[in-house]
């Protein structure tokens, strides 16, 4: 099986880590984001990766070289930032198989990619996580309060986990520049290309902030799957 890992960002907000490390390879629990991604994905027998990167890809490329030579893996570069769809549509003649995962390379999960299933005629699924509330929720009864919640899920809304099974199918509705997820996941919904697989206690961070990194990082720590993967 094959997965391309999207890991061609900026990382603006974790600046200054990201001035001369590229966001893949910050730092969780004393591991690079991209070490964890990949042994992730070998407890899945995925055995062709192919990295799609950009700013500072040589450093994405040289970590690879240095601790993961054993594995198959491809960085492909993008010469100015193309979006997901773009930078996917790019590498379409590195990716042989007639399905394939892909994933946001800002993502730490235990998502069961066992899970994801495409029904025929279909282009890819989705995987799905609860949406939490970002913010604490008053619960009320006319002009009483009933009690608080801290940052419930909102019954009946998903979140995109950024995490996908593809067909090959895919590389005709992609753009050569935009994301796939606004350029091209809204269109294949309407026509009933896209299906989708909800994940309710599944673990699902991205790291886009220095409190994300202190979140997952203590995750890691406590999670018997990781501990597994560290030894």
């Amino acid at each position: 099986m094959e997965a391309v890992i999207f890991a061609g960002g900026l990382g603006k907000r974790l600046r200054p880590l990201t001035i001369e490390t590229p966001k893949a390879l910050i730092k969780i629990a004393g591991k690079p984001v991209l070490y964890w991604q990949l042994k992730w994905l070998e407890l899945y027998e995925v055995n062709s990766i192919v990295i799609l990167a950009g700013y500072l890809s040589h450093k994405i490329e040289k970590y690879v070289d240095d601790n993961f030579s054993d594995f198959d893996i491809r960085v492909v570069k993008e010469k100015k930032p193309l979006g997901t769809g773009g930078a996917l549509k790019n590498a379409e003649n590195f990716i042989q198989g007639e399905k394939f995962y892909a994933l946001n390379g800002d993502n730490i999960t235990n998502i069961n990619l066992l899970k994801l299933k495409i029904k025929d005629g279909e282009v890819g699924a989705i995987a799905l996580t609860p949406l939490y509330s970002e913010k604490g929720v008053v619960l009320t009864r006319g002009s009483k309060v009933k009690g608080f919640t801290e940052k419930p899920i909102l019954e009946g809304y998903w979140m995109n986990a950024g995490v996908y099974l593809l067909t090959h199918k895919i590389f005709n509705y992609l753009p050569k520049i935009g994301d796939i997820e606004s350029s091209v996941f809204p269109g294949l919904a309407k026509r009933k290309l896209l299906s989708c697989v909800k994940f309710n206690e599944a673990f699902l961070n991205s790291v886009d902030s220095f409190k994300d990194i202190e979140k997952i990082s203590g995750y890691l720590k406590r999670n018997d799957l990781f501990k597994r993967l560290k030894r």
